[in-house]
């Protein structure tokens, strides 16, 4: 049978009960033994102030060299001994005989203890055993008019009356202590109360159980999801989010600045207002975010933002486009494409069959990149393959896209390359008009991949070419676009991670040209 746990509230109210108690009577004791030693300090200065001034006493120092000193010396020290609440007042001689003591039976007698500090010349204050009990005593010597120490001025109180004087101030110190005991119990509820309240009336197993399931749903999600509080600091970061923005370990508690370095990232989180689906860059990676403050009772408390990758959708996107300006162009050039289908048909009635099928080769694939083309020039098969691609969807557009003779790839060209190619290729196609010219050149080394894509159209302005690598900055209209700005951040940033370099210049078809350089690794 499971054993049932004692409930928060009763341990928290318990454990700060027993230790208002332990610490008030700890407390208690250190006050008591502080007010034991001030009343025992107070006695000592008093007989020893007593002491000294009956072993100064003329009169008593007189009284030595009578015939029987004790006839004076002992009714003034019991007059002393009654005026200053002194347990008693002994008066010996230099061998420890007696000439006054509270009780007179004892006088003629020597001393129970050892007087020999005080025949010494010191003053000794120390706790004895005398014939009248335990007790705080105070011994002085007597000197005569040329200094000899002649006898002993002993004053003494009983230690049962130390303790008695302690006891009659015992009851005040225990009320307060009492009174402090209460207010501690009752603060002790108080606090209980308000923890209680702050964790919601939750015990420590549902916490737990709270947190664990929480923790589990957040790294169980698909989408990335990032908290940033109020000092700009990392509160979470969730499996997902830590692999769309590469990291290998969990940077909670880091400064967000360090780690969502891309700046796009950064300004969505220090953003006033609230984000949705705004397409930012990880890296290489096409990220779609969501920014919402995160509030408590009404309160600012942090940023929480969201993040889902759209590195596929981004290029399905980028078609879409495409295929939308395809079918733009298409229904422009259908009287013209009705036009040829005439030529040919007559072509065909007039039995002028070569006539024909050199009109079609002439206006059905001139300018375009073949496989003939290719094959003597590129022995990557991936980026061949991409070239035939996307001159296909230029020649779609109405666009001629064509490989400089002097390319030539004997190697494979690598992801990066082809990754630069399909953008630069994409937005040169993007931005000459129906009718235009792209030329591409392709080079590879031991070095390195060197990329060049010319273009006939309206080119770069001086301006906007130290710009145009920002995430979000383009040169096209946005209407009916998806994601533009994207394109050549991605290359930007392709660029910098492989330590290469990026030109933008005026091409010779009168158009932009963007020369890019891939150095391998350790090249630079």
């Amino acid at each position: 049978m499971r054993r049932r746990s004692i409930p928060l509230g009763v341990s928290l109210l318990v454990l700060q009960v027993v230790i208002v108690l332990v610490t008030t009577c700890a407390a208690g004791l250190l006050a008591a033994k502080l007010q034991s030693d001030r009343i025992r300090e107070a006695y000592k200065d008093r007989m020893l102030s007593v002491a000294e001034s009956v072993a100064r006493l003329p009169t008593v120092v007189d009284a030595f060299s009578s015939p029987v000193p004790a006839e004076t010396i002992q009714p003034l020290a019991e007059l002393i001994r009654k005026a200053s609440g002194v347990t008693y007042v002994v008066v010996t001689d230099h061998n420890g005989v007696r000439y006054a003591h509270p009780d007179p039976t004892r006088i003629g007698q020597r001393v129970s203890t050892d007087p020999g500090p005080a025949l010494s010349g010191n003053v000794f204050v120390g706790t004895e055993t005398g014939t009248l009990g335990r007790s705080l005593r105070a011994k002085v010597p007597i000197r005569a008019g040329d200094g000899r120490v002649i006898g002993i001025a002993s004053v003494g109180i009983l230690e049962s009356r130390l303790s008695a004087d302690l006891a009659e101030d015992l009851p005040e110190l225990i009320g307060w202590l009492a009174a402090a005991a209460l207010v501690g119990v009752l603060g002790a509820a108080l606090v209980t109360q308000s923890v209680r309240r702050r964790t919601f009336r939750l015990e420590p197993a549902e916490i737990a159980q709270l947190l664990e399931t929480r923790d589990a749903m957040l790294h169980g999600i698909r989408e990335g999801v990032v908290g940033i509080d109020e000092r700009e600091r990392l509160a979470l970061v969730n499996d997902e989010a830590m692999r769309l923005l590469g990291l290998s370990e969990d940077p909670t508690g880091r400064p967000a600045a360090e780690v969502l370095e891309d700046g796009g990232l950064l300004d969505l989180a220090r953003g006033g207002d609230d984000v949705a689906d705004r397409l930012v860059l990880a890296g290489e990676r096409v990220l779609v975010a969501n920014r919402m403050t995160a509030k408590t009772q009404g309160r600012p408390v942090g940023v929480v933002l969201t993040l889902r990758d759209r590195t596929e959708l981004h290029d399905a996107l980028r078609q879409l486009d495409g295929q939308r300006t395809v079918t733009e162009v298409l229904r422009a050039q259908a009287h013209e494409f009705s036009n040829h289908l005439h030529v040919i048909g007559g072509l065909v009635e007039l039995d002028r069959r070569a006539d024909a099928v050199a009109y079609i080769e002439r206006v059905g694939g001139a300018g375009s990149i073949t496989s003939d083309i290719i094959e003597g020039v590129v022995a990557d098969p991936a980026l061949a393959a991409l070239l035939l691609a996307k001159s296909s969807t230029a020649h779609e557009r109405g666009v001629a896209l064509r490989l400089d003779p002097e390319s030539a790839v004997d190697t494979r060209a690598g992801d990066d390359a082809l990754t630069v190619l399909g953008n630069l290729v994409d937005n040169a196609v993007d931005a000459v008009p129906t009718g235009g010219t792209v030329r591409v050149l392709v080079r590879s080394s031991p070095d390195g991949v060197r990329v060049v894509v010319d273009d006939d159209g309206p080119g770069v302005a001086e301006a906007q070419r130290g710009r145009i690598f920002a995430l979000g900055v383009s040169t096209k209209a946005a209407e009916g676009a998806h994601g533009r700005g994207i394109g050549l951040a991605l290359v930007s940033r392709v660029v910098t991670r492989r330590s290469g370099r990026v030109e933008i210049s005026d091409s010779e078809l009168g158009g932009a040209s963007f020369d890019v350089w891939l150095p391998e690794a350790g090249v630079r």
